[in-house]
């Protein structure tokens, strides 16, 4: 999968959570779940959709580093390593 794949699959998981967020406007550093109004039911949902559709689970310790577009895609990105080109 390659980094713009990953970031659109990304994006893709969060607008299921968010399906009125216009992401295309999204600061990629803002707190998804402010920015979003995804209560904590909705980010855990997401972290298990995320781990399905990419294969890599984020433990509850590391929520703060995924917790904006930007750390998630980075996260995810770092985790597949050379799986992600």
């Amino acid at each position: 999968m390659s980094a713009d794949e990953l970031e659109t699959t990304i994006r893709a998981l969060v607008a299921r959570f968010a399906p009125e967020a216009d992401l295309e406007t999204l600061d990629p550093d803002a707190p998804l779940q402010e920015a979003l109004e995804l209560d904590s039911m909705d980010f855990l949902n997401l972290m298990i959709a995320v781990e399905e559709a990419t294969g890599v689970s984020v433990p509850e310790a590391d929520y703060g580093r995924v917790a904006t577009l930007a750390g998630l895609v980075g996260y995810v990105r770092g985790a597949l390593g050379g799986r992600a080109r």
